[in-house]
């Protein structure tokens, strides 16, 4: 049986959202840098969140909640590829 592209990357990102609790607590570059500059306090929360934190919210389990976000954030991703990917054929 052979894989396709999109089976593949799939698997891959099935496989991250499950490990994704096991990742660093610390601070991504970023935030880490507006820490050490001191400028980190002057940020400002974004007009929305979809999932804050990558936490799923009303799941009281912190590792299930990360990994039903990254589940969610998977499932976007691949519904948008797909929708454009029919409305790319429809079109030709």
């Amino acid at each position: 049986m052979s894989l396709r592209w999109w089976q593949v990357g799939l698997i891959a990102c099935l496989a991250v959202a499950c490990l994704s609790p096991l990742a660093s607590s610390s601070p991504d570059g970023l935030e880490r840098v507006a820490e050490e500059e001191g400028f980190l306090d002057h940020a400002q929360e974004g007009p929305y969140t979809i999932l804050p934190d990558y936490m799923f919210p009303g799941v009281g389990i912190d590792s299930l909640s990360t990994i039903l976000a990254g589940l969610a954030g998977i499932l976007i991703v691949f519904t948008c590829s797909a929708i454009r990917k029919a409305k790319a054929r429809n079109a030709s």
